[in-house]
């Protein structure tokens, strides 16, 4: 890695790194465009966004210790 030798990503974790990003931010557009009310938008754009530090953790440390982190 260019700043530090501690990080070992390979190409499919940059690739699932963008896929969970631009995933969630197409998500939130949608909710965006769907949903009428902000208290609608709010809430779902809160669990949208608690989704993603959920899954972006549990891929990153494993605090579930679940198979899809690898544990």
């Amino acid at each position: 890695m260019q700043f530090s030798k501690s990080w070992n990503w390979s190409p499919l974790d940059f690739v699932a790194a963008g896929v969970i990003l631009f995933g969630t931010a197409f998500i939130i557009k949608i909710i965006l465009e769907k949903s009428k009310t902000l208290k609608i938008r709010s809430i779902l754009i809160l669990i949208t966004l608690a989704l993603l530090i959920l899954v972006w953790t549990e891929l990153a440390v494993g605090i579930f210790g679940s198979p899809f982190a690898g544990s």
